[in-house]
């Protein structure tokens, strides 16, 4: 075997970073694609109607998946694209209850429309980013921060994933 690791240098470095985010930002777009195809397919078994107060309806549960479908979209295309550098995601949190009441007032199908129409466009946001694009760092609340690739990863894949699962369970019951 020849001995190449000790030639390398930081370009051949960032050079194999870029081959293995690309590689994942493909794998991030086929979850999301996935997770929007069973959403399309449960959420035309939603029934509108409100929860009881203290528990989300499916109803609900539906609006808060296509305002977070939305919200943390847009906030990977912004990250990626270089248009915001710090965020107070916490204001956000906040106010995600009244988006949510705000959305519940649409029908379901409706809502199931515009989280798959953010998908698509995340999807393709994925799909078009350049690997240091997705590296590209957000200061969130002046505490931490997260990348263009870990907003796709975490707050908008894996919480969709997680909330359609709940969604299929209510389903079943």
């Amino acid at each position: 075997m020849e001995i190449e690791s000790t030639a390398f240098t930081i370009a051949d470095l960032n050079a194999f970073l870029d081959e293995m985010q690309d590689h994942d930002r493909h794998l991030l777009a086929d979850r999301l694609e996935s997770a929007s195809r069973r959403l399309g397919e449960i959420g035309a078994r939603v029934n509108a109607g409100r929860g009881d107060g203290k528990e989300w309806s499916d109803h609900e549960l539906l609006a808060h998946i296509a305002t977070l479908s939305k919200y943390y979209g847009v906030l990977v295309h912004r990250v990626a694209g270089g248009q915001i550098t710090e965020l107070n995601l916490l204001d956000s949190v906040h106010a995600r209850d009244a988006a949510i009441d705000q959305a519940a007032e649409l029908p379901p199908s409706d809502l199931v429309r515009m989280a798959l129409t953010d998908h698509e466009r995340t999807i393709k946001t994925l799909r078009a980013a350049d690997p240091t694009a997705l590296r590209r760092p957000i200061r969130i609340d002046g505490e931490t921060t997260m990348t263009a690739e870990e907003l796709a990863r975490l707050p908008l894949i894996n919480h969709l994933e997680m909330h359609i699962e709940q969604l299929e369970r209510s389903l079943q019951t």
